[in-house]
C-alpha cells in the first residue's frame, strides 16, 4: 500500500502510551497529551509512512526528552508509531481503527511467587487426540453434539475450594502452517466443556446425564487426530490432573480385599428446616457422606436452617448391602453439632428421582427424628463404567 503497510499482513504491537505534546515549562505545566501506539512489522522491512511515522513532522511537536523516553529511533527496522486518533487542522481525522480490521489481544498470566500483583496457579498439560476402535480407549470424541462419544475425549478434573474463584481455561494446538508443503498443514476447530463433577472423582466420566454443565466454549469437530496444551489458572492451588482410568483396576490384592460390584452416585441438593444452634437462630450447616470407610464433605453453608448444597459423591461399593449414610453438621468455634443423618440402601431399585427424607438421630435412637429434612437422589448402577 502507499502508506507503508502491507494488505493483509499482521502486526505485532509492542507499546502503548500517552505522549505529551509541547516543549519546555508548556508541555510540563498545561500538556497536550495524545495516545500512540507502536508496532512492528515481523518482517522487519517495509514501515508505516504516514502521521507520526519515524521521520514525519509530528514527532517536531514532543520534546527532545520525551522521545527519548519513548525510544525513538529513525532507521527502518520494522517498528514505528501509529496514533489512536488524530485530526488534522483540515478536520480529516486518521483514526487507527480504520487501517486494521482485527486485533488479538493476548493476556500474559502472572504466576511469579514473588508479586505485589495478583498471581495464578498454572497447571499444564500436554495431551492429544487419538483413535481407537474401542470406545474406552478412544481419545477423539468430537464436540458435545455428538453425545455418544464426545466423552471420550480427554478428560481433567480440578478442584475449586473457595466459595468463589474465578478460573482462566486455556487450550492451544501448534500452528501447522509450516507442514502445508507436505501437504499436512491443518489446524482444528478445537475446545472444552466444563462439568460439575462429585467432590471425590478420580475416574473418567461416562454418562453427560449424571453431570451438569457449567460454560462450554463455542466449537465444531469432527473425531480429529492432533496434539494439545491445555493450562488451567486459579487463584489458589486446583489440584489439577488429567483422568485416564475408567474404573478401579484388578489388581493382585482383589482376592483378599475384593472387587467394587456396583458404582452409586449420591447428589444431596439441600435441607429444610433444620435444628437452629444459636440465639440468633441459625447454623452453620454441612453434608458428610459416607460409604465403605470413604467419605465426601460438601462446604460450609453460613447462616441458614435451608442450605442448598448442590454436593455429589461417587462411590465404587464392595458390598452393595452395606448402607450409605448421609449426615448433616453445623460447623461451631468449639465443637461441630450433629443435626441429623438418612441411612440409604442406595440399590440398583432406586428411581434415581429426587426423594425429600426425615433427618434422625443416630446410634441407639436412628429410629427417633430430628428437625428438618434432607433432598437427594441416588443412582446405582452394575456397570462400573455407567457414570
Amino acid at each position: 500500500m502507499a502508506n507503508g503497510l502491507v494488505k493483509g499482513h499482521a502486526y505485532s504491537v509492542t507499546a502503548i502510551r500517552k505522549v505529551r505534546l509541547g516543549h519546555g515549562l508548556s508541555a510540563l505545566l498545561d500538556p497536550e497529551k495524545i495516545f500512540l501506539i507502536r508496532m512492528r512489522n515481523p518482517w522487519g522491512k517495509t514501515e508505516w509512512k504516514g502521521t507520526w511515522s519515524d521521520s514525519s513532522e509530528e514527532w517536531e511537536r514532543v520534546g527532545s526528552t520525551e522521545r527519548t523516553t519513548l525510544g525513538l529511533t529513525v532507521k527502518n527496522d520494522g517498528e514505528f508509531w501509529y496514533a489512536f486518533l488524530y485530526l488534522f487542522e483540515n478536520d480529516e481525522v486518521d483514526d487507527w481503527c480504520t487501517i486494521f480490521t482485527d486485533v488479538d489481544v493476548c493476556r500474559l498470566i502472572n504466576t511469579s511467587l514473588l508479586s505485589i500483583q495478583k498471581t495464578w496457579h498454572e497447571a499444564v498439560f500436554f495431551s492429544s487426540w487419538t483413535k481407537d476402535a474401542e470406545p474406552l480407549h478412544n481419545r477423539s470424541g468430537g464436540c458435545v453434539n455428538n453425545r455418544n462419544t464426545f466423552l471420550q475425549n480427554p478428560q481433567f478434573v480440578f478442584d475449586i475450594s473457595k466459595d468463589e474463584d474465578e478460573v482462566l481455561i486455556s487450550i492451544q494446538q501448534q500452528d501447522m502452517k509450516m507442514h502445508r508443503p507436505v501437504g499436512q498443514g491443518k489446524n482444528f476447530y478445537i475446545g472444552f466443556s466444563v462439568f460439575k463433577v462429585e467432590l471425590n472423582r478420580n475416574y473418567r466420566m461416562h454418562k453427560l446425564i449424571t453431570q451438569r454443565s457449567e460454560a462450554t466454549s463455542t466449537y465444531t469437530s469432527t473425531q480429529d487426530l492432533g496434539e494439545f496444551m491445555i493450562r488451567v489458572y486459579t487463584d489458589v492451588n486446583s489440584s489439577c490432573r488429567e483422568l485416564t482410568q475408567d474404573k478401579p483396576k484388578v489388581t493382585c490384592w482383589v482376592l483378599c480385599l475384593g472387587y467394587p460390584q456396583v458404582v452409586t452416585q449420591i447428589y444431596v441438593h439441600g435441607a429444610n428446616g433444620l435444628q437452629s444452634q444459636d440465639g440468633d437462630g441459625g447454623a452453620n450447616p454441612y453434608v458428610i457422606i459416607y460409604c465403605e470407610g470413604n467419605s465426601a464433605q460438601s462446604t460450609v453453608q453460613n447462616n441458614t436452617l435451608d442450605p442448598v448444597f448442590d454436593t455429589r459423591a461417587l462411590f465404587y461399593r464392595k458390598n452393595p448391602r452395606k448402607p450409605i449414610t448421609v449426615q448433616v453438621w453445623s460447623s461451631c468455634t468449639l465443637q461441630d453439632q450433629f443435626l441429623g443423618q438418612v441411612v440409604l440402601r442406595a440399590s440398583q431399585k432406586d428411581l434415581a428421582e429426587p426423594q425429600k427424607m426425615q433427618l434422625h438421630k443416630r446410634g441407639q435412637e436412628t429410629r427417633d427424628e430430628m428437625p428438618g429434612t434432607i433432598t437427594l437422589k441416588v443412582v446405582t448402577s452394575s456397570q462400573l463404567t455407567a457414570m
